[in-house]
């Protein structure tokens, strides 16, 4: 198992509502010293985690996080304000009342623009795909790829399950080839991180694949 394989495609995560900042730096040092990724936090923390990493680490946000049901404005302004505050990768979740109504072409509009307002950035679609059939799970691979999108993302981790093999199986399916997926949610050990990329995998979403490395552990 490539352990530096599987950390050089983990954004280091925590997105919890209490989070401090002494918790952010710890999370920013640690995805440094371990060469991930990205440090994936709350956006409140962006324009100063950007300053204390200093380029040496890509920093992510989640905008319409984690319920997804944010004013398509509302999500452009926050990918506006991530972007501008210097995150390079922002993770968006989609309106899942949209996807149960049908409204596709509303989903993929609102991609549109908020990959419109990451300009440069990686963006990153968030599907949530525990709250959804297999038959939306591949529209929506369609409409993330049509949209321009970096990467479909399993899930925020919030919501009723996170990645399983299966739906990753799935994605790398019906996801165009220009479009990477984005395994997060309830992942916790390396030996699943190295499933989750052998299924197609492209980027892991985690804070416990660093935790097990800092303390030895890499079962």
């Amino acid at each position: 198992m490539n352990i530096k394989g599987i950390l050089a495609i983990t954004d280091h995560t925590l997105l919890r509502p209490t989070s401090t900042w002494d918790e952010i730096t710890e999370i920013l040092d640690d995805a440094m010293s371990f060469k991930c990724a990205s440090a994936c936090i709350p956006a409140s923390f962006v324009e100063e985690a950007v300053y204390h990493v200093d380029k040496k680490l890509a920093i992510c946000t989640v905008i319409g996080f984690p319920n997804g049901y944010d004013t398509t404005e509302a999500k452009v302004f926050m990918a506006e304000d991530a972007v501008e505050n210097g995150a390079s990768e922002v993770d968006m979740v989609i309106n899942l009342g949209w996807v149960k109504d049908g409204l596709f072409d509303c989903v993929e509009e609102e991609i549109s623009m908020v990959r419109r307002a990451v300009q440069d950035g990686v963006l990153k679609v968030i599907i949530e795909s525990s709250e959804l059939t297999e038959k939306e799970i591949i529209r929506l691979c369609k409409i993330v790829t049509d949209s321009g999108a970096d990467f479909i993302k399993t899930s925020t981790g919030f919501a009723s399950g996170g990645a399983t093999f299966d739906v990753v199986s799935l994605m790398k399916e019906h996801v165009g080839e220009n479009v990477g997926i984005k395994a997060s949610g309830g992942i916790s050990s390396f030996a699943d991180a190295a499933k989750f990329m052998e299924l197609g995998a492209t980027r892991l979403g985690t804070s416990r694949l660093v935790k097990r490395a800092k303390a030895g552990d890499f079962s």
